[in-house]
């Protein structure tokens, strides 16, 4: 049984004037967060303040690279891009925000794929290993934050990186361990309860159930809360609040694999 956990969100994915979510109050619940870094979501200013309001909050900041789709959100896939081309657009978004964050008097720890990009990178290769070599590439000390037993891992592995295997709170689960689409009816789920009881077991039985019930084994070392969930912030604070009465402590992943 896991007995600390890190809980993750993505955050800054405002744009200019639009807002989106309430940064402030899920940074207050985090232990780490995913700054969008200008492609899929965000702008210059709104990174700085994510940072900023992380800085504050003693939360560490990781890269939270996606493909150049600000109308789609990142949340449509860009086929026909080359190996090179992914490792290129992943390494400029991680260079933004190490930029920014440096200015903010603050530092970047950690990377994880964003939308579409991290869900085609989890079956395929291709895909994956791009991102892993742009990591390594800029800096090899960052954690590569994967979705649990997808090729997301095995890249990591092969580029030698420290690794933090995610679960998702709030999203339901394939028999073959990959996320549902958000197409799909019940792909994101809303119930402040019943997410936090789950948490807790995933983080217990280091598993996850998926739609049918299957129950698939997955190393746990931090759990996504999605910043722009309906209810997030409410969410957030169940989950927490329930892995404390669990004896379950919240921290940042120090100790990634």
């Amino acid at each position: 049984m896991t007995s600390t956990i890190d809980l993750n969100c993505d955050l800054g994915e405002s744009f200019g004037p639009w807002e989106m979510g309430n940064d402030a109050a899920m940074i207050e619940l985090a232990t780490s967060v995913n700054v969008a870094c200008g492609f899929h979501a965000g702008d210059a200013d709104i990174m700085r303040h994510t940072v900023e309001l992380a800085k504050a909050r003693g939360v560490s900041v990781g890269a939270h690279p996606g493909y150049r789709d600000l109308h789609g959100f990142g949340r449509r896939p860009v086929p026909g891009l080359k190996s090179s081309e992914i490792e290129n657009l992943v390494a400029y978004q991680i260079g933004a925000l190490q930029a920014i964050a440096t200015a903010a008097g603050h530092k970047v720890t950690h990377v994880k794929a964003h939308g579409a990009l991290s869900n085609v990178a989890c079956e395929d290769d291709m895909t994956a290993k791009a991102i892993a070599s742009a990591i390594k590439a800029v800096d090899p000390s960052l954690v590569f934050v994967v979705l649990a037993n997808s090729k997301l891992v095995r890249a990591g592995e092969a580029a030698n990186l420290r690794m933090a295997h995610e679960v998702f709170a709030d999203r339901a689960y394939e028999d073959d361990g990959n996320l549902v689409s958000r197409k799909k009816p019940g792909a994101v789920l809303h119930d402040p309860k019943a997410i936090a009881d789950r948490v807790v077991r995933m983080v217990q039985d280091g598993a996850v159930v998926s739609v049918t019930g299957k129950v698939i084994k997955m190393q746990t070392d931090t759990v996504c809360i999605h910043g722009d969930t309906r209810g997030a912030v409410e969410i957030a604070r169940g989950v927490r609040e329930a892995l404390k009465t669990a004896g379950i402590t919240v921290a940042p992943f120090t100790t990634a694999h």
